[in-house]
């Protein structure tokens, strides 16, 4: 993959993480984007259809992951890389939409904070942003 191609890869890769958190709203269905953006620690937990919620939140998941996966290939075009990422991302959301639904079901004002980081984690590439550095770190040091 020639230099060009890698830059036009990377930054049609990364606009689609753009397009995905700028349609949000549209996109998918989460009562919790308007909740956490209010003061969301002296309000109760909005009504919410769980499947919908649920099913919704890992389609983003799988969405971003996706598309990580095509950047941390773009980056470091190494298949070792994409299967040890597959394998962290697949624990992710099992330990995260398990928490997001425990959270979801068991609404508790203490545990507000909490699962906001929570649902971040499964909303947003944050994964992404740990992998790439780790993995730019390992190959420099290999």
């Amino acid at each position: 993959m020639n230099k060009y191609v890698k830059y036009i890869a990377f930054f049609v890769l990364v606009s689609l993480l753009v397009i995905i958190r700028i349609f949000e709203e549209q996109l998918f269905y989460d009562p919790y984007l308007a909740f956490f953006k209010n003061d969301y620690l002296y309000i109760d937990s909005p009504r919410q259809e769980v499947f919908k919620l649920a099913s919704n939140t890992a389609l983003r998941y799988v969405l971003n992951s996706i598309i990580s996966l095509g950047i941390l290939f773009v980056l470091f075009k190494d298949k070792s890389i994409i299967k040890f990422s597959i394998l962290i991302y697949t624990i992710a959301f099992l330990t995260f939409m398990s928490l997001f639904l425990y959270f979801v079901i068991h609404p508790k004002k203490e545990d507000y904070y909490l699962f906001f980081n929570v649902r971040r984690f499964l909303i947003q590439p944050l994964i992404a942003l740990l992998l790439i550095p780790a993995f730019y770190y390992h190959k420099q040091r290999l």
